[in-house]
């Protein structure tokens, strides 16, 4: 088998796990499975069964062991001293460094990428200030593996250019969660959902009519108080409002402190449908049809049991919202979007079947459509599946789609495709060789013979492609744009179309 690895060029920088980037969140002890027995309030009594100088040591050891260079530390830990308030109730006064003491017993800390950090993707940040002649400012997402084989979503800044030049910013040290809160739905995004699901019962129907075009999940439960109450009863209504609140729930921003920079941020599971992690983000910069600019990234959602495509939207890669995809497209891993719209409509990579890379269509962008196949496994480096490794990329010769192949021994190795500007379901060129795989060096670590990106970027014609190496490190690879693509059309020449 040939390789492309005349025209492709690796660099020397990289980024490895960090063990030392820990978050706090909330823990609840004996609640960390689904059938185990809280047992929150033995802790609680424990706590205030200390003595007054107990709670003083205690707090004064916590204070130096952790304050010290996490400020933002006391205020995650009284909050989760609040999340216990119905235990303590009885209890007259709780002093400040109880209140201390009871927030830790109920935090924990995660190693956000204790275990792996892998597949990133690249978009223009959106600061391109102060830089030299020749360089550019990158935004990289990163996926983060930690704890449980949890993933989260984090983020990274390099500088690129003059010429062949990629450095890694040095990533600031305090990782920081976004505040999340509910955010609103439209109607017909919970009608396709439902759908998809097949819970569009009599409960659901009359729940749709009822709602307004836009509601909250307040308004959910208000509406839920309207319905007849013969339709609360019937057989499968427990599960339809299940599925209801879920699903409601499922939608959500998040915000982070306008001190935090943007290499300090992580995106950690929050709904139930990305309870067991949020894994390989796509970003791309969206450009709409008035020229206005927003960020936009499809990743999967994992329970535990199942996947969902999910879509993060952000003016400004520090608010995000993330909501549910719908339909017929949106029914596997690995969907990644066009930068803007294509004849009036929404466009998107899939992997609908789970082995082909396909191309589908949506009106909305949130709701897709019938998925078109562009290309099945054939080289015996792509005999598993293929699917694709990030965004679809315009330049002047068409979409240029890199793409990735599972061979044998579940080797992953990255191709491209290209796709016509006017019409994405028509494959124009095509590389029939991996253009990266593994070297030596990079065979090894937590998933191994593993080469894989969520998306590269164009800089003064070269085309830079981040990618994680068998999930222990990321490295990044470029090449001359107008070289890929004529080895593409020779490639591809007598079997695209």
């Amino acid at each position: 088998m040939r390789v492309h690895s005349d025209i492709a060029h690796r660099g020397d920088a990289s980024l490895t796990p960090d063990p030392s980037r820990v978050v706090f969140r909330l823990f609840l002890p004996g609640e960390e499975t689904r059938h185990s027995q809280s047992r929150v309030g033995a802790v609680v009594a424990r706590v205030l069964a200390l003595s007054d100088e107990d709670v003083a040591d205690a707090a004064e050891r916590l204070r130096a062991d952790f304050w010290h260079d996490r400020e933002s530390i006391a205020r995650i830990v009284e909050q989760n001293a609040r999340v216990v308030a119905a235990h303590v109730a009885h209890a007259t006064h709780i002093s400040p460094d109880r209140l201390i003491v009871l927030g830790a017993a109920l935090t924990a800390g995660y190693a956000v990428e204790g275990a792996a950090l892998c597949n990133p993707s690249a978009v223009l940040h959106p600061d391109q200030s102060a830089l030299e002649a020749g360089q550019a400012r990158i935004a990289l997402s990163l996926r983060a593996i930690g704890e449980g084989h949890i993933s989260s979503i984090e983020f990274a800044v390099a500088l690129v250019g003059p010429g062949p030049t990629w450095v890694f910013e040095e990533r600031a040290a305090t990782p920081v969660i976004g505040t999340v809160v509910d955010a609103p739905w439209r109607r017909e995004h919970l009608r396709a959902l439902l759908t998809d699901a097949e819970r569009v019962d009599d409960l659901a129907f009359n729940v749709l009519a009822l709602l307004p075009e836009r509601f909250t999940s307040a308004e959910l439960e208000s509406t839920l108080a309207r319905v007849h109450g013969h339709l609360l009863i019937q057989p499968d209504a427990q599960e339809t409002l299940m599925t209801l609140r879920t699903l409601v729930a499922s939608v959500y921003d998040v915000t982070f402190p306008d001190d935090v920079q943007l290499s300090q941020q992580v995106l950690m599971p929050h709904a139930a449908d990305e309870s067991n992690g949020m894994e390989d983000a796509r970003f791309v910069a969206f450009t709409d049809d008035e020229g206005t600019v927003d960020y936009r990234a499809t990743y999967t959602a994992y329970d535990g049991r199942g996947i969902s495509p999910r879509l993060l939207t952000s003016p400004d890669l520090h608010h995000f919202t993330a909501a549910r995809l719908a339909g017929p497209a949106a029914m596997n891993k690995g969907m990644a979007l066009f930068p803007r719209r294509v004849a009036g409509r929404y466009w998107a990579m899939c992997r609908s079947d789970g082995e082909s890379n396909s191309v589908a269509s949506s009106r909305d962008g949130v709701v897709w459509g019938v998925p078109v196949t562009l290309q099945v496994p054939v080289e015996t480096w792509e005999l598993v599946q293929v699917g694709n490794c990030g965004p679809p990329i315009e330049t002047e010769h068409g979409w240029l789609v890199l793409t990735h192949g599972v061979g044998p021994m579940r080797t992953y190795s990255i191709g491209a495709l290209l796709l016509d500007l006017e019409d994405p379901t028509r494959v124009v060129g095509r590389l029939r060789a991996p253009l990266l795989e593994t070297r030596e060096d990079e065979r090894y670590g937590y998933v191994p013979h593993v080469l894989y990106s969520c998306g590269g970027v164009v800089h003064d014609g070269l085309l830079w492609i981040p990618y994680g190496a068998s999930d222990q490190r990321i490295r990044v690879a470029w090449l001359v744009l107008d070289e890929l693509v004529a080895r593409m059309t020779a490639d591809g020449a007598a079997t695209a179309g």
